[in-house]
């Protein structure tokens, strides 16, 4: 079992020229619907169900575990469900730039931060799996097999995804950025504006996939067209999920 005891938790406050919403829907009755889920998740009646990305290919399924190379990738892909409404969490990233989280889509009104889990990281995700649909944790060392699968049970049971900024154990699927570029600067001029990312994503046992993303410096995510060359190489064998 997971260990609860000396956990401390923190949220995330928005600018004080960020408006705290009631609920996603901003209403009493969409309020309502939100905790009968949050309860029904909490008894463990949870179904595996669609979290929308930013862009098709930043979609997450509940149920499953995630994983990336990149801290921008990680926030990308938990703004999707912050932006749907859903609460998120983010464990073991005190440097995390939550400024840029916000520009990404991010709702701090809806994040739950614990930046310093210290030993009880793992038992800290696991709590906030009960109450966030998305938890994004840095771990603080190597995840073992049995505790990364006891983790994905839980999220099974708790119709919560998990994305890992770094590695996890059998994940449903691992981001690496290949290509980076920032945009907007000529030869000694201009000023930064952006940044475009060719991004590689495996699946256990199939072809891996790249498509570009385009981070622009207003907020959001903007996919972009990658050469065909690139969207598909063909999986190692043996390769470590």
């Amino acid at each position: 079992m997971f260990e609860y005891r000396q956990v401390s938790v923190a949220v995330a406050v928005p600018a004080p020229d960020q408006p705290r919403t009631l609920g996603a829907t901003g209403s009493a009755a969409g309020t309502l619907a939100e905790l009968r889920q949050r309860v029904h998740r909490m008894q463990g009646g949870a179904t595996s169900r669609r979290l929308p990305g930013l862009t098709p290919d930043l979609d997450l399924a509940t149920g499953a575990a995630y994983a990336t190379d990149s801290a921008s990738l990680a926030l990308a892909l938990l703004a999707g469900p912050s932006s749907a409404g859903e609460w998120v969490g983010v464990v073991g990233a005190p440097d995390l730039g939550y400024e840029a989280a916000a520009g990404l889509g991010v709702d701090l009104e809806r994040t739950i931060v614990v930046p310093h889990p210290g030993e009880h990281w793992l038992s800290v995700t696991a709590a906030l799996v009960d109450v966030a649909s998305v938890v994004l944790v840095h771990p603080a060392g190597p995840v073992a097999e049995h505790p990364a699968e006891r983790l994905r049970a839980r999220l099974r049971t708790k119709d919560a995804a998990l994305v890992c900024w770094g590695e996890w154990p059998r994940c449903s699927a691992r981001f690496a950025v290949r290509e980076s570029a920032w945009t907007g600067l000529g030869r000694g001029h201009g000023h930064l504006s952006g940044r475009r990312l060719v991004v590689e994503v495996g699946r256990p046992g199939a072809p891996r996939q790249s498509f570009g993303l385009h981070l622009p410096g207003r907020g959001g995510v903007e996919p972009v067209a990658v050469a065909s060359e690139a969207r598909q190489r063909p999986q190692v064998a043996g390769a470590a999920w």
